[in-house]
């Protein structure tokens, strides 16, 4: 039997990304986004609205580079991953969080403001191996050849 494990987020980022160093010595980014929906009450006419905070951590190293240069408090971003559940222990009571976690070659972050449109391209291209990659042969094509694969 088939499954799948994949989030889908578009929101706000609530405050800077914080980038750590792990004992290996890989990086990691944490980040929460802000989901927020909204909706007209039938019966009452008003204006109502939700938000969702969900928590992110990046262990993508080419992505960590787009959190730590593109990503601020406010960024309208797209991001895609897998949701993660971990536990700990605290002061003998077992603790637990879900995130969205994009790991190497799983998971995506595009830039939606309309200032970052140059740094999604080059987000792109730091995600995945620091050459842009777009192909010369297409001029009209915004994706990077090395994202094009056969299917």
């Amino acid at each position: 039997m088939a499954s799948l494990n994949k989030a889908t987020i578009i929101g706000n980022l609530g405050k800077d990304p914080e980038i750590r160093t792990m004992q290996s010595g890989d990086r990691v980014a944490n980040f929460s986004v802000a989901a927020t929906e909204s909706w007209k009450d039938k019966s009452t006419g008003e204006r109502k609205e939700r938000t969702e905070w969900l928590r992110v951590v990046v262990f993508n190293q080419g992505l960590i580079k787009v959190c730590e240069n593109y990503l601020n408090k406010g960024s309208k971003v797209y991001v895609e991953g897998r949701i993660e559940t971990r536990s700990w222990d605290k002061d003998g009571q077992k603790q637990y969080t879900t995130e969205v976690v994009l790991r190497p070659y799983a998971g995506d972050i595009i830039l939606l403001d309309k200032r970052g449109e140059d740094a999604t391209n080059q987000s792109m291209a730091a995600a995945h191996g620091g050459d842009d990659g777009f192909e010369d042969s297409i001029p009209f094509s915004r994706i990077p050849s090395n994202l094009i694969t056969n299917i």
